[in-house]
């Protein structure tokens, strides 16, 4: 019955979220707001938000500190196998499409980010200040820096559209789904610490595998969406600004945890050392491919065999972790 809820959970927040993207795509066609904006703030703080509450209830509920870097590391090298298959299997409508320039600025800060975290995980160089990870406040920081790009970014969609629906319907109907992915997001860290305590594996692989792809069905969906609607700028924005929130929510996460910093309570033990890194080595890996994509695209480069082979680098860097983290 757990892997059945599990599954009921899952199957409800994808629902959500396709609603959600049907929202945002609405929203960039009926305002003057940017698609990178959109799919990378607005969108992206949705979507992130199963993400953000699941670690926060990890922390405070069922004090499972493991759960939340397998979670966020998860969510985001998910993530990036959602970029790329969607360049992967849409190359040609990916190289005819616009996208905002902002989208390379923030998986550079995914890369600083995933620097960060290789110091204080992989290499154990941890240091706190009142109880708080330097590492976190670091990519709390770094998202602020890429949220100053993405709300300057000025590429927008003129596509016309004849929805009846007002702008305030739409924000209306958008935040009552938010609110309800919250409570399913919040749900799921229960089951998913259950399983985790049935199947007897790390903390942070569960929370990579079941946590964090749950939690990356709301990016999977409304990305799949949008590929479908040909908004490769929201989609693209979705993702990558979904990763850099979520190690935001790092240090939301480290600020919860009262026992001392989020890093020294999660106790790895050698195998978590290995999978925890693994998911940094892996994420940097997308995140560099990603941009390559995103360069090739400025400079227009027309052979959608690049993208093609990017995506799928994207898609066998995560394979490879789940290969290796058996």
């Amino acid at each position: 019955m757990i892997y059945l809820l599990y599954l009921v959970l899952a199957a409800a927040v994808v629902l959500i979220s396709i609603k959600c993207a049907d929202y945002v795509d609405l929203l960039d066609k009926k305002t003057k707001l940017s698609g990178a904006f959109i799919g990378g703030v607005i969108l992206a703080a949705v979507t992130s938000l199963p993400e953000l509450f699941t670690s926060l209830t990890a922390v405070v509920a069922v004090q499972n500190e493991g759960l939340v870097l397998g979670n966020i590391l998860g969510s985001d090298v998910f993530n990036l196998t959602i970029f790329g298959g969607s360049i992967l299997f849409a190359a040609k409508a990916f190289s005819k499409s616009t996208v905002g320039k902002s989208h390379t600025i923030t998986l550079i800060c995914t890369l600083v980010v995933y620097a960060l975290l290789a110091v204080a995980v992989v290499f154990g160089l941890e240091v706190s200040v009142f109880n708080t990870s330097i590492y976190t406040i670091g990519a709390f920081v770094v998202y602020l820096v890429s949220l100053k790009f993405m709300s300057s970014d000025d590429s927008s969609n003129d596509e016309a559209d004849h929805n009846p629906l007002t702008v305030k319907q739409i924000i209306i109907r958008f935040v009552l789904l938010s609110v309800l992915l919250v409570v399913v997001s919040i749900a799921i860290t229960y089951v998913t610490d259950e399983i985790s305590a049935r199947l007897n594996l790390g903390s942070s692989l569960i929370g990579a595998v079941f946590l964090g792809v749950a939690t990356s069905l709301p990016e999977l969906s409304s990305s799949i969406a949008l590929v479908k609607k040909k908004n490769f700028n929201a989609m693209v924005g979705n993702v990558c600004g979904s990763n850099v929130f979520n190690f935001a929510i790092l240090f939301l996460a480290d600020l919860c945890c009262r026992r001392t910093s989020l890093l020294d309570a999660m106790h790895y033990a050698a195998v978590d050392i290995k999978q925890a890194g693994l998911m940094i080595i892996f994420g940097a890996l997308s995140s560099f491919v990603g941009i390559v994509a995103l360069l090739a695209k400025k400079y227009e480069v027309k052979r959608n065999v690049i993208y093609m082979l990017c995506g799928a680098t994207m898609i066998g860097s995560y394979i490879a972790f789940l290969v290796l983290s058996v």
